[in-house]
């Protein structure tokens, strides 16, 4: 039923991935055999999820000024056991927005006020995704960066899938929130078939170094499984989480 969505898509298109180039455009076979370039919301390498020939979904705006009418949002990735993989980051804060708001994340205790987009970091230029705050005098300031993950190895998640210096950083100001504050890094499955998570060491070594520090120090993990199909998103619960289990 719908009402298990956390986020419901707009009508989406099936097709062909042909081709994934210069970062944001796709070119895709539609069902009806037209080739079109579609819009590709991230900005990362989609590793392993970038693949021609794979079966796609793409959304299509009514906003006529666009150059670009259609915006590829899943594609389709496991012949053998075939999974939908989230594409648009745009989506994974606002699905955690719906969840925070609905407390699907117990882990986080009881806040009653979420902020997002909030300036903090020694030069306050970076911005922590959502910033939770309690009426009790026990409660302390919870900061969760989101970080959206699509690269896996069978099922196991990995993050980052290329070197992220951005990434580095934001563990780093977490980090030095502690211990006046709680420091969570959410890790978006924006895939249903993962059940268990490790940073992606092959991709960037000092990311997964840095992440067991800050674990060390007190960082919090939350890595969330997200299953996603062309109708809806919908939290799965937690993925475990190992650090033996690295690639």
């Amino acid at each position: 039923m719908t009402e298990n969505y956390l986020y419901q898509y707009p009508s989406l298109y099936p097709g062909i991935l042909i081709k994934r180039y210069k970062r944001f455009f796709a070119d895709v076979e539609l069902a009806s055999g037209e080739i079109v370039t579609a819009h590709c919301p991230n900005t990362g390498p989609m590793t392993g999820v970038s693949t021609p020939g794979s079966t796609v979904m793409v959304s299509k705006s009514q906003n006529e000024s666009r150059k670009l009418a259609y915006t590829l949002e899943l594609i389709q990735v496991n012949d053998n056991e075939p999974t939908w993989v989230g594409i648009n980051t745009v989506l994974p804060n606002r699905i955690v927005k719906l969840a925070l708001s609905q407390y699907l994340f117990p882990e986080l205790g009881n806040y009653t006020l979420i902020k997002g987009e909030v300036p903090y970091g020694l030069d306050k230029k970076s911005r922590i995704d959502f910033l939770l705050t309690g009426d009790s005098s026990s409660f302390l300031p919870t900061y969760v960066e989101v970080k959206n993950t699509t690269w896996a190895s069978g099922r196991l998640a990995l993050f980052p899938d290329t070197e992220t210096t951005r990434g580095q950083k934001h563990l780093r100001e977490l980090m030095a929130l502690l211990p006046h504050s709680r420091a969570v890094m959410l890790y978006f499955i924006n895939r249903g078939d993962c059940t268990a998570f490790a940073p992606g060491d092959i991709a960037d070594p000092v990311y997964g170094q840095l992440l067991r520090d800050a674990c060390a120090m007190g960082v919090e993990i939350l890595p969330c499984r997200f299953e996603v199909t062309p109708l809806g998103v919908r939290y799965l619960g937690l993925a475990t989480f190992n650090f033996n289990e690295l690639t």
